[in-house]
């Protein structure tokens, strides 16, 4: 089901108006229904894999929580082989046996295994790394084993980050599911206001720019130049419009019936480095690879590195690359079984590593002009690091290695035509497009200082619900009703 779609728009209502409705102790069953029925829209036989899962790490947590010594050990393996399995054969099972089938073609060998014919389950990488980081957490006793299975498996099955994320911790969202959410207006319509700001993000920014990109990166040899710089840098605004955007709903349907789900986006494009953009970007996953990858593999490297470290704050320099070269490189195998996303994530790796080696302890400026300098400095880091991401943007949106360098090819080919804009069929709609583009920025510019939808909820009648309306009428005139999947659905 698509928080952009029709049944949402019904589903949604439904259920918070029974969830208020019902006495407190049956309300995790509704929600544990709404989220199977949620989810079951998809494809419906694949509720059985997270069922699967769902009773391994259930049993699993508490086994580990009465063993000691080794035994504990052992069934947190048990909980992360059964995870990583499942991720691994419906993700990875043909990309590796591609890369096998290719290495025996080159050696002349007899590979008989062939492809097999399996759908990805829908959001399958976020609700697997959330159940890990259960296990993990019981296992380092952060967390104790939840004992009942309902609120265990809601946890896990949550409808509103099911799919896409956050990637919530057991520490936050489990007692959430114990606790009494009386209904509240200010919080209701603060969640209506998120939602409402994700759907234009998505609808309106996203779903339009996709048109164009689609154009492009749909057609490798048919654009050069300008046109597949302009095509890439709207690309990573899409892809943030379109992944923030879900955030936003999500957190945004969680508030409204009393849940607080951890943000997932602070502004990544306004970051001044590599390392500030990842503390900024897909924050949950972010963290997740921080605490569960970086930090026990650096600490793994060099036992003196001391664990409160988290990459950004300077420290060994080996270390710290060691350990950012196989974070980054497993997150960008993460996202998609493709050597593509591998390249990806090299790049952020490198990006960091360089961030980190050129950082330098901040000056107060004392001067006019030094005051000046920073401030256009500041922009420079910002536009700097927009175009590297939009570089490695490439990576990720191409379906192939050998695509994706045709692309960076085509960027720098003289072309008699290198300023061709054919790709966008209707100037004035695109000026629209990129005057959205320019709405959004702006706001987010300004919540730096103060959350825009706090400051309008404060403001007087007669400028907020204008405000609400015009970012209704936005939607409803510009904002494109194709039922557009969003983008990290497929990891």
């Amino acid at each position: 089901m698509l928080f952009n779609s029709l049944q949402f728009a019904l589903f949604f209502p439904a259920v918070t108006f029974l969830y208020f409705l019902l006495p407190h102790k049956l309300r995790w069953f509704l929600l544990l229904a709404a989220s199977c029925y949620f989810y079951m829209a998809f494809v419906p036989v694949y509720i059985l894999i997270l069922a699967f899962t769902i009773i391994i790490d259930y049993f699993a947590g508490i086994a580990i929580s009465k063993a000691e010594g080794k035994e504990r050990k052992i069934w947190l393996v048990c909980s992360l082989v059964a995870n990583i399995g499942v991720l691994a054969f419906f993700k990875y099972f043909n990309f590796l046996n591609s890369n096998i089938k290719d290495l025996a073609h080159l050696l002349h060998w007899n590979y008989p295994v062939s492809y097999l014919e399996i759908l990805l389950p829908i959001g399958l990488s976020f609700h697997t790394f959330q159940a890990m980081s259960y296990t993990i957490e019981v296992y380092r006793r952060k967390q104790q084993p939840e004992r009942h299975f309902g609120i265990y498996a809601l946890y896990v099955m949550f409808y509103p980050q099911l799919v896409a994320g956050p990637i919530e911790r057991p520490q936050n969202l489990l007692h959430q599911f114990r606790e009494k959410h009386e209904f509240d207006y200010q919080r209701v319509t603060d969640g209506l206001k998120l939602m409402l700001w994700g759907l234009f993000k998505k609808m309106v920014i996203a779903d339009r720019i996709a048109s164009l990109v689609n154009e492009v990166y749909n057609h490798p040899g048919n654009y050069h130049g300008f046109s597949v710089i302009l095509a890439t840098m709207l690309f990573a605004v899409q892809i943030y419009a379109d992944f923030s955007g879900y955030s936003d709903i999500a957190i945004g349907s969680a508030r409204v019936m009393g849940f607080k789900l951890m943000q997932n986006f602070d502004r990544p494009y306004f970051a001044k480095d590599f390392q500030d953009f990842w503390h900024r970007w897909h924050i949950s996953l972010s963290t997740w690879f921080r605490d569960y990858l970086f930090l026990p593999v650096a600490y793994a490297v060099n036992r003196k590195w001391k664990k409160e470290y988290y990459w950004g704050l300077r420290t060994d320099k080996w270390v710290y690359i060691y350990a950012t070269a196989i974070t980054m490189l497993l997150c960008g195998l993460w996202h998609g079984a493709n050597w593509t996303f591998v390249v990806w994530g090299g790049l952020h790796a490198v990006f960091m590593v360089v961030s980190f080696l050129l950082k330098k302890k901040k000056k107060k400026p004392a001067t006019l002009f030094l005051k000046i300098w920073a401030v256009a400095y500041r922009i420079i880091q910002s536009i700097l690091v927009f175009l590297l991401a939009s570089f490695a943007w490439i990576f990720f949106r191409s379906q192939s290695m050998s695509e994706a360098i045709g692309f960076i090819h085509n960027i720098f080919t003289t072309h008699s035509l290198w300023w061709n804009l054919d790709f966008i069929p209707k100037m004035t709609e695109f000026r629209i497009t990129l005057g959205m583009v320019l709405i959004m920025g702006l706001i987010e510019y300004f919540q730096k200082k103060q959350d825009i939808a706090e400051f309008i909820g404060r403001a007087r009648i007669w400028i907020r619900w204008p405000v609400y309306v015009i970012f209704f009428w936005f939607i409803m005139i510009y904002g494109n009703f194709g039922i557009q999947q969003f983008i990290y659905f497929q990891f």
